[in-house]
């Protein structure tokens, strides 16, 4: 139960001033990462990253503006906010459920953690986010198809170039039988698009034809 002008508002997964201030994904993106397209860059097809570098997955979609819910998504990843992840998915859902059930998806895989981080936080956000989507679409989710065996450096602390050598060899497909031929990886930033790309890769070398991403939040082109 919470007060808003005055009035009690109930069923709210978000408080009204706080939804007021969130700035959805909408309007030109990039055809590939989905990425929002600025000035110039409106009239182009991909943003320019990815105009010069070969991603291995088929193309992503995300939800909201990086900047307007940082702080959010902060206390949903290190300050134990699971609960967040029901308002997440619900937007995700309403946005771009009807699209993402056209796309022909087995499997909802998110993005693994170390072992050793996540028993030290307590759980992996991208696990709590897919848990969500996956009740939300009615796909089913799969948390230990691949793992992620080295415990990389933090990427906000990295380069674009550097974020692809730290994840190489960062993961692997713990099962020889992955028959799935389309994916949806799901993790809650998308920056460079390193990490999607390293998992892509696994499954692709698995006999995985499309692979798709939904994360939370995604930055702009610059």
């Amino acid at each position: 139960m919470e007060f808003f002008d005055g009035k009690i508002v109930t069923g709210r997964l978000i408080h009204p001033k706080c939804h007021k201030k969130i700035k959805y994904v909408k309007g030109p993106t990039c055809l590939k990462c989905g990425k929002p397209l600025q000035g110039e860059g409106q009239q182009e097809a991909f943003c320019r990253d990815c105009s010069t570098v070969a991603h291995e997955y088929t193309r992503g979609f995300s939800v909201f503006e990086y900047r307007s819910i940082a702080s959010s998504v902060y206390r949903f990843k290190y300050k134990g906010r699971q609960e967040y992840a029901h308002f997440y998915a619900k937007e995700a859902s309403r946005l771009l459920g009807k699209k993402l059930k056209k796309l022909g998806i087995e499997a909802v895989i998110p993005v693994p953690m170390y072992e050793g981080k996540k028993n030290k936080r307590g759980y992996n956000q991208a696990e709590i986010f897919a848990r969500e989507i996956s009740r939300n679409l009615g796909i089913k989710e799969y948390e230990n198809i691949i793992k992620r065996i080295s415990n990389t450096r933090p990427m906000k602390e990295l380069s674009a170039r550097d974020r692809r050598n730290n994840l190489k060899k960062a993961f692997i497909i713990g099962q020889n039988d992955v028959k799935f031929k389309c994916i949806l990886i799901i993790d809650d930033i998308y920056t460079t698009g390193s990490t999607i790309d390293e998992i892509a890769h696994e499954f692709r070398m698995a006999g995985c034809e499309k692979i798709y991403f939904l994360t939370l939040s995604i930055g702009q082109t610059t």
